[in-house]
């Protein structure tokens, strides 16, 4: 009977090619060690030495989270095409925008005064160190739902790949029928969240911003490629792009808004449609994409990463989106979304070598975004609360180095707990709350660099209020569920669908513009500083 169990498993190959994938990823990290310079810049923002490939490849990669690869596929499976405009058409225009916009001046300002985080930036601009306690701790919880959207993602691709599966001709076994089998024969998601946040955790530890830069050149260039194939297999075993159109559900291609059996709704609303353009915004806040622009050799390294990054983002996401559409016409529609990218694989992809390509392809994209966001956090309590608390001078640079790396395993540990507990979050919707509170707060960078009478209080008071409604509309979806704002006055107006970002959104500008312009501006130093005059 056991030799018959094993016999009937599905193959461990894509496991074992994984595995592999992770040890190149390890090998490339303490290559990536060997350039360390040992310094705490370095640590930090590479000596802000790197060039425009590697900052395309890194700003992208780190945008392309498991947000974009299992997340467009499962919201696809359940909303139709329309989840491609939800997020993809207009974060290509909206990203490059604010890359222009924001990240050259801020790099700018990095390199000019040597900041390392954004608070360093806002205590200046706002003259207030106040300002950094109150948004050290906002930002530190909105990065961790980013967080558990990357181990969760992971783990709940792998359990799609080697659990056990129906199919026209019965059940077929997972991978590991006896050593797994009260987890439907397939690796215990706990198992996979461990191993993921490992592999990180050493390269991070090891060369910093530099060995982060290194891995994502890796792994985006991994994940486009896998993407590319996988798409490329699935509608070849589907018998070509029309073919696969064909066999995909009617119904479910295009969803016209209504609301489902279990009352979640289905399709895209027109004003969830428009509300949603606000979420894309969130990347003028996010701190580890801020520590990535510092990292930039030159204001030139960035003319690549505005032309090319929507290019970026359309090769990732028409696949993504075709493949949860097809998927409607060969999954049962109870298929949780967080699966749907794994099972087209396991199901369509025979062979195991390629299926196991094709899944590391997608941990590539779910790690190049966890390393920035590890160290982010570490960079942040550094410097925005320990050097900030204690002087700089107190301190050596390897000190400096061991304080981040300490606070990073700290991270990375509660990111473990929090991600076994939170489980069965949507990745999806876990992801668009992340967002949301970083657009939330985008007013204020966008005042900070252009609006010379913007004040502390305003700034104080745009990030209040922003969080406030952020966080009222937080808890009425339960925590992290998918939640449209009920309010009759909001729908008689706009209609069904409107995003809670849109209404926080709105909520930290309407503040900081009222507040700026009854209290006290900043101080002519300070316009002087970030405001010079030319000419």
């Amino acid at each position: 009977m056991q030799i018959s169990l094993i016999a009937n498993s599905a193959s461990a190959t894509p496991i074992v090619v994984i595995a592999i994938y992770l040890c190149l990823l390890l090998g490339l990290a303490m290559f990536s060690k060997t350039l360390f310079r040992g310094t705490s810049t370095d640590y930090f923002v590479a000596s802000r030495s790197i060039g425009p490939f590697m900052l395309l490849m890194s700003v992208f990669g780190t945008t392309m989270t498991a947000f974009a690869l299992v997340g467009s596929t499962g919201k696809a499976f359940e909303r139709g095409v329309g989840t491609y405009g939800l997020m993809a058409s207009s974060s290509g225009l909206i990203h490059a925008a604010c890359f222009f916009l924001i990240g050259i001046k801020l790099w700018s300002f990095g390199k000019k005064y040597g900041y390392v985080t954004q608070i360093q930036f806002f205590r200046d601009r706002f003259e207030s160190k106040a300002i950094g306690y109150l948004l050290f701790p906002i930002l530190v919880c909105l990065v961790i739902p980013y967080l558990l959207i990357g181990v969760i993602g992971a783990s709940k691709t792998i359990e799609g790949l080697s659990s056990a599966k129906m199919t026209p001709k019965g059940e077929k076994p997972g991978m590991f029928p006896e050593l797994f089998a009260s987890y439907n024969d397939a690796v215990p998601p706990p198992l996979t969240g461990a191993i993921i946040c490992i592999v990180v955790l050493c390269y991070i530890f090891a060369g910093g911003s530099r060995a982060a830069a290194w891995a994502n050149t890796f792994q985006t260039i991994v994940f486009m490629v896998m993407g590319i194939l996988a798409f490329y297999l699935i509608s070849e075993k589907l018998g070509g792009l029309s073919a696969a159109i064909e066999q995909a559900n009617d119904a479910h291609l295009v969803r016209t808004p209504s609301v489902g059996t279990d009352g979640g709704h289905i399709g895209v609303p027109p004003a969830m449609f428009l509300s949603y353009m606000f979420i894309p915004l969130s990347v003028g806040m996010f701190p580890h994409l801020f520590q990535h622009w510092l990292t930039a050799r030159s204001a030139k390294s960035f003319r690549l990463t505005v032309v090319a990054h929507p290019l970026c983002i359309m090769i990732v996401w028409v696949p993504c989106v075709l493949i949860g559409l097809w998927a409607t016409g060969k999954l049962p529609e109870s298929t949780p979304g967080g699966a749907v990218l794994a099972k087209m694989v396991g199901i369509l992809i025979a062979d195991p070598v390629v299926s196991g390509l094709v899944t590391a392809g997608i941990l590539a994209a779910i790690m190049s975004s966890l390393d920035s966001q590890f160290l982010c956090l570490g960079t942040m309590f550094t410097n925005d609360i320990v050097i900030d608390r204690y002087g700089k001078e107190k301190f050596s640079d390897k000190q400096i180095v061991k304080i981040a790396r300490l606070f990073v395993v700290s991270i990375v540990v509660l990111t473990y707990i929090l991600s076994i507990v939170l489980y069965k979050k949507s990745v999806f919707d876990l992801a668009v709350w992340s967002f949301s509170g970083f657009a939330s707060l985008t007013p204020l960078v966008f005042a900070s660099l252009y609006w010379k009478k913007c004040s502390k209080a305003g700034a104080m008071a745009s990030i209040i209020a922003a969080v406030a409604v952020w966080l009222y509309f937080f808890g009425k979806s339960g925590w992290g569920g998918e939640y449209t704002v009920e309010a009759e006055s909001i729908v008689s107006i706009f209609g069904e669908g409107v995003m809670p970002v849109a209404l926080s959104f709105t909520a930290g500008l309407f503040a900081m513009i009222v507040v700026s312009s009854i209290t006290q501006k900043p101080s002519q130093e300070t316009i002087d500083k970030f405001f010079p005059k030319f000419g």
